[in-house]
């Protein structure tokens, strides 16, 4: 089947497809700020951006979260399984090469000592189950779990006035 658009108007279409801030990233972003965590975005972390550049960082626990779409990084859900019937070489080749950049991305994230959990868009349909999974990745909301309050030192802590 041919494509029923041009050249330059298949480039425009393409071009408005975002990596930042998608509905799907958007979705999970809103369900983990109302049940109390708080997060750094698109890779933003201490010292520059993380392999990947992860959707969400959670810079204290040293957990990341990527939001996925199932078409472009190749889920196995009917969406990310269904392969265009046009230009089959090219998607092939290019999700291909989607697949191993995420792969080399985790990698890269567990041998700096971070935890990576992958969200699915197809996931979000059940936001629910949705919430208790991102729930037992991270652990409770607020003080990181890494942080232990007594060896924190108040800010007036080893000051003197000898």
């Amino acid at each position: 089947m041919a494509d029923t658009v041009s050249a330059e108007q298949r480039s425009r279409n393409m071009s408005r497809i975002r990596s930042k801030n998608t509905k799907p990233e958007l979705k999970v972003r809103r369900l983990l700020h109302r049940s109390g965590y708080r997060f750094r975005l698109h890779g933003a972390a201490a010292g520059g951006s993380l392999p990947g550049k992860p959707d969400l960082v959670f810079a204290g626990r040293r957990k990341v979260i990527f939001v996925n779409g199932c078409f472009w990084h190749t889920h196995s859900c009917p969406a990310g399984t269904h392969a265009p019937a046009t230009n089959p070489e090219f998607w092939a080749a290019k999700r291909a090469r989607t697949v191993e950049r995420d792969a080399a991305a985790l990698r890269a994230l567990a041998s700096a000592g971070w935890e990576a959990l992958v969200v699915w868009e197809c996931e979000l349909r059940d936001p629910s189950a949705l919430e208790t999974e991102l729930a037992a990745f991270l652990g409770p909301p607020g003080q990181p779990a890494s942080v232990d309050s007594a060896d924190t030192l108040h800010p007036t802590q080893g000051i003197s006035d000898d």
